[in-house]
């Protein structure tokens, strides 16, 4: 058995000649096979590493690290913006989220002059609004875009205060130094919407009393109506509107009784904690980091060695992981190329965000450098929504 798995993963092993690092400038980050990454970089607020391993046929993880102004106007406020997108059904959603997300932070930040949970859950829903207006429009054309989602984690750090919103599945954890022991710690500060969580599990039910088979145990795994393990996602718009779960949709993604109400949501939870010089970084994660890693061995694995590279060594102790539970080398697993990967491991994308204690308690008016990094990934036009893939059941979060 294991000697027809590994002449089945010879035969999708990549030629050498495939197989490349660009050399030179980090300044837009390194590609190396399947793995970018940016080992070191400033924001406002201290130092970052960030990196992307790619398993689907389509990278359908995308990430940014803004910093510098939050609004669009020259006063500001100026603090840190990081965004992971874990995309589901194809890369479509994650792309949109990437290109707009921020965009309508800033625009409603100016409005308000100011940072605040009501300009991020604003920012949210003009979001999915615009993948809704997107979906309408190809709709007749592309109607398997409805079936197309994305996982949203969001932190912004401003005037030495850490917002964190999500939707879906990603995670963001805090290491934070004890004081009586000089330990680090590790502190969850998103929390998730996962159909495997029996709290989501109980709120989807209190959600629609009269449905059943609000969730569905399919195969050892917990889903929204038999389809999708994420209870909040922007897109997924199949699960939220009537008009969008019909024919011509594929017959597995339509429900046999018409939708009433949104049965995914796109309501972000949304924290505020006030910084502390104990608090020393923030690991943002799709959940491909967390399938393999805990969130002790993660903070463990960043406050053990040096600070560049943080996010790529994380990537590669979750490949390291992936491997070990395949009864596979770590140096085998590398050579797989994307599409078969996704057997494997998901698209792994990584942002540790170090915390300088004196940077990050300066005021939100105090001018900073901008910067603007994208995650890795085939870059495609800002203003329109990749080319439509068939969504696949491996490929749901």
């Amino acid at each position: 058995m294991f000697s027809e798995l590994m002449n089945f993963l010879r035969a999708c092993f990549r030629p050498r000649s495939d197989r490349h690092v660009h050399k030179g400038s980090d300044a837009g980050g390194r590609q190396d096979g399947l793995l970018w990454y940016k080992d070191s970089g400033q924001h406002a607020n201290g130092e970052f590493s960030m990196a992307v391993v790619q398993a689907n046929n389509l990278l359908e993880d995308q990430s940014q690290m803004e910093s510098g102004n939050l609004s669009l106007h020259e006063a500001g406020p100026y603090g840190t913006f990081v965004g992971v997108y874990d995309g589901h059904g194809g890369p479509e959603t994650s792309r949109y989220v990437n290109d707009h997300l921020f965009q309508h932070l800033k625009r409603f930040t100016s409005e308000q002059q100011s940072m605040s949970v009501d300009v991020i859950r604003k920012a949210f829903q003009a979001t999915e609004e615009g993948v809704i207006a997107q979906v309408s429009k190809q709709w007749s054309m592309r109607p398997q875009i409805a079936a197309v989602g994305s996982c949203c984690l969001v932190g912004v750090i401003c005037a030495g205060t850490l917002y964190i919103a999500n939707l879906g599945d990603s995670r963001a954890v805090l290491g934070r130094v004890v004081k009586a022991t000089g330990e680090v710690l590790s502190v969850q500060l998103s929390a998730e919407h996962n159909a495997s969580i029996e709290s989501v599990r109980q709120e989807l039910r209190a959600l629609h009393p009269d449905d059943p088979h609000i969730v569905v145990l399919k195969h050892n795994v917990w889903r929204v109506k038999g389809l999708i393990q994420v209870s909040r996602s922007i897109g997924d718009v199949y699960l939220k509107r009537a008009e969008f779960n019909r024919e011509p949709l594929y017959a597995k993604f339509r429900l046999r009784e018409p939708i009433k109400k949104p049965i995914l949501s796109a309501e972000p939870s949304i924290s505020v904690l006030q910084l502390q010089p104990q608090d020393q970084f923030i690991i943002f994660a799709s959940d491909g980091l967390w399938e393999h890693l805990s969130n002790q061995e993660a903070v463990d694995i960043v406050q053990n060695h040096p600070r560049n590279g943080s996010a790529r060594r994380l990537v590669k102790a979750a490949l390291q992981e992936a491997a070990k539970k395949r009864e596979m080398r770590y140096s085998d697993l590398k050579k797989i190329d994307r599409g078969v990967r996704r057997h494997f491991h998901d698209d792994i994308t990584v942002i540790v965000v170090f915390l300088d204690s004196n940077l990050v308690s300066r005021a939100s008016s105090t001018k900073c450098a901008s910067l603007s990094v994208r995650g890795g990934g085939v870059n495609l036009r800002p203003n329109s929504l990749a080319p439509c893939t068939t969504p696949s059941d491996t490929g749901m979060a």
